[in-house]
């Protein structure tokens, strides 16, 4: 209690600075204590802790500038998804990119993995109408990579859970920081970035992964710990990358198990998603990695990607987004058709 007791009593000695500034510095009336009231909330929510009143003010500013933008957003013409003020709020779209994204082009597109086979679903047909994975038992629960770019991990030990799942009939969290200390030989980098090739490389080099009980999730890189990685909990004998720039390749793989997906996900309404069937601008150039753990349709007709994020639950549709699918570019909205594979187990 006392330590809210001081945050609360620091938050609003800042803020008391930030209202005089408003105030006397650029002249104008104190028009601003809804939103300045807005953020106090929002620090306390969040647990922000700033190291001045200095710092406060500069996040202030951002805060402010992200809110307006939220809400002309949300105020105008209705496309099917909303935004929100989320704990992201405070960072600009630079910085949120620099710290919540992390993935790395492959260095070079193969058919498959070492055994060169072909894309094994090429001729799957039987591709039900809408599918979500979390039903079948075949997800685990949303993480949280932190301002770790470990997103390569995440949608990897994701498809590998789901395979697991799948070919075990056991769901287990498998070790993201396992890959974070211990996969740092070839392009993949911990909280520097990686990609799921690279990952699925180092599962089958190493035998498997151990559990995220055994080797939990510290949201930094530390030295591997090879004591705790001898215990395979779940193993993968493979790996295949679906056919490049196909939406109909990725339903096909995605209607058989969870698939790890790249994407252009730093832009400012990625970063503020909150729900809907994301149609937003963006490019292809892919900065991210989730996984892609089902579809569907909405009842207006509106076709969808189910993917899973690694911001936490506070993110998206508790942790999950919705974006739109057969689109008509070939790369897929914000290129999530270019770069997606999956474990064989």
């Amino acid at each position: 209690m006392a330590k809210k007791n001081q945050l609360s009593f620091l938050t609003s000695a800042a803020l008391l600075v930030i209202l005089v500034s408003v105030s006397e510095t650029l002249c104008r009336p104190l028009g601003e204590e809804p939103l300045l009231k807005q953020y106090e909330e929002w620090i306390a929510i969040h647990g922000r802790v700033y190291n001045d009143a200095a710092e406060t003010a500069k996040r202030y500013e951002i805060f402010k500038e992200n809110v307006k933008r939220i809400n002309a957003f949300n105020d105008g013409k209705d496309v099917g998804y909303k935004l929100t003020v989320n704990k992201f709020a405070d960072l600009t779209n630079e910085e949120f990119r620099a710290s919540h994204t992390g993935y790395q082009s492959r260095p070079t597109r193969v058919l498959s993995s070492v055994d060169a086979k072909p894309f094994n679903y090429a001729n799957f047909n039987a591709i039900p109408a809408a599918l979500d994975w979390r039903t079948k038992k075949a997800v685990t629960s949303v993480k949280d990579q932190g301002d770790c770019g470990s997103c390569w991990a995440y949608s990897a030990v994701a498809a590998m859970e789901g395979i697991t799942m799948l070919k075990k009939g056991k769901l287990m969290s498998l070790s993201v920081q396992e890959l974070v200390d211990c996969d740092v030989n070839g392009k993949d980098s911990g909280c520097e970035g990686g990609y799921m090739d690279g990952a699925f490389k180092f599962i089958i080099s190493k035998g498997g992964l151990t559990t995220e009980e055994n080797y939990p999730y510290r949201g930094n890189e530390q030295t591997c710990n090879s004591a705790k990685t001898a215990n395979h909990a779940a193993s993968i004998t493979g790996y295949q990358d679906v056919p490049a720039n196909s939406e109909k390749a990725l339903l096909q793989a995605v209607a058989n198990q969870p698939v790890s997906v790249a994407i252009e996900g730093g832009g400012f309404e990625f970063q503020f998603y909150k729900n809907g069937v994301f149609t937003g601008s963006c490019g292809t150039y892919i900065d991210h990695a989730v996984t892609a753990i089902g579809y569907g349709k909405t009842s207006g007709g509106t076709k969808y990607w189910l993917l899973k994020n690694s911001w936490g639950t506070g993110w998206g549709e508790g942790g999950y987004m919705r974006i739109q699918r057969d689109v008509s570019s070939k790369t897929g909205l914000c290129g999530l058709a270019m770069n997606a594979s999956y474990p064989t187990a």
